[in-house]
C-alpha cells in the first residue's frame, strides 16, 4: 500500500474510534498477558486485543492482530502456561489487517482451524482483497487465510466443553461478527462479550446510504450488540471499550466488580448509533449539494 494512504487509513481509523494517540507502534507494543476471567486470557498487544479461551479438551483463539505481532502473540500463549498445539480454533471479529493479520501464521503455527462469518471467511481468503469493504484500497492486505470455515449467524462453535457464540454485526465490514461465550470462576459464571467495531469508515467516495441494504444492516447490528449477554465487554481495540482501565482498576481493588458491566454492551452500541445516523445525514447532504 501506498505509505501515505496507509497512514490515512490509521488515522481516520483512529480518530473515528476516538483514539486520542495516531500511534500504530502501539498496536504492536508489548502487553503482559494477563486472565481476563476464568478460563479467558488476554493475550494481544497493549492496543489490539487478542482473547485465549481454554479448557483440557482444547483452545480457542480470537484475532490474531498485526502480521508481525505473529509471534508476540504466541510468546504470550507459552508465558501463561499453555502450548500453542493446544489452539484448535481461531475465530476473527472482522478481516482488516490490524486484526487478521497475523492469522494465517498463527494457523499454520498452531495447527488450528480458523472460521468466520460467511462474509468475514470471504475476506480472509483473499487477505482482505475484499471491493465489498467500505475501506477498500485503504487497508492494507495481509496474507491470505486457507482454509477458513463458516459459522452461521447464531452458531455455537464448540471446543471441549467451550461453546462460543457467533452474532453477525456487519457494518464496519460485511463479515464484522461479535462473539459471546461463558467463562466461570468456581461458580460464578459470567457472559463474555467480544463485540466487534460499530464505526462507520469508509474510502474517499464511499457511501453507505448508498445502499439501503448496507444500512438496514448496519442498523441491525446496533440492536445486535444491544442486546448480547454481556457481563464484561471486551472489543478489539482495548481503547473502545476503556478496558485497560478496568483490568486496572480491578487489580488495584482486587475485586472483579470494575469489569462487569451488564450495561456495557446497550452503551457501546448506544454511543456508536447516532454516530452512523450523523454520518448518513452528512452523505445525503453533501449528495445533495453536489446534485446527485
Amino acid at each position: 500500500m501506498n505509505p501515505f494512504l496507509r497512514a490515512l487509513w490509521l488515522l481516520t481509523f483512529l480518530t473515528a474510534a476516538g483514539v486520542a494517540q495516531a500511534d500504530e507502534a502501539h498496536w504492536s507494543a508489548p502487553q503482559q498477558p494477563f486472565r481476563i476471567y476464568g478460563n479467558s486470557w488476554y493475550v494481544g498487544t497493549q492496543g489490539l486485543s487478542a482473547i485465549l479461551i481454554t479448557s483440557p479438551q482444547g483452545h480457542v483463539l480470537i484475532d490474531g492482530t498485526l502480521e508481525g505481532n505473529a509471534a508476540q502473540i504466541e510468546a504470550n500463549i507459552h508465558t501463561l502456561g499453555f502450548r500453542l498445539h493446544d489452539v484448535k480454533l481461531i475465530l476473527n471479529s472482522h478481516a482488516h489487517s490490524d486484526h487478521a493479520g497475523a492469522i494465517a501464521r498463527l494457523a499454520h503455527d498452531s495447527g488450528a482451524t480458523v472460521a468466520a462469518s460467511v462474509a468475514g471467511a470471504k475476506e480472509l481468503r483473499s487477505g482482505g482483497n475484499d471491493p465489498d469493504d467500505p475501506q477498500y484500497g485503504m487497508t492494507p492486505r495481509y496474507p491470505a487465510v486457507t482454509p477458513v470455515e463458516v459459522v452461521a449467524d447464531g452458531a455455537a462453535v464448540r471446543v471441549g466443553p467451550i461453546a462460543i457464540t457467533a452474532h453477525y454485526t456487519p457494518g464496519h465490514t460485511p463479515g464484522s461478527t461479535s462473539w459471546t461465550w461463558r467463562s466461570c470462576e468456581k461458580e460464578h459464571c459470567l457472559a463474555l462479550a467480544y463485540v466487534d467495531s460499530l464505526t462507520a469508515l469508509g474510502r474517499d467516495g464511499f457511501r453507505y446510504s448508498d445502499d439501503p441494504a448496507r444500512v438496514a444492516s448496519f442498523r441491525r447490528s446496533f440492536a445486535t450488540v444491544a442486546g448480547l449477554p454481556c457481563d464484561i465487554l471486551i472489543t478489539p481495540h482495548p481503547e473502545a471499550s476503556g478496558f485497560m482501565q478496568k483490568i486496572a482498576a480491578r487489580d488495584r481493588e482486587h475485586s472483579s466488580a470494575p469489569l462487569i458491566d451488564t450495561g456495557a454492551c446497550r452503551a457501546y452500541a448506544a454511543a456508536a448509533q447516532p454516530r452512523f445516523e450523523a454520518r448518513l445525514a452528512k452523505e445525503r447532504q453533501d449528495a445533495r449539494a453536489a446534485g446527485k
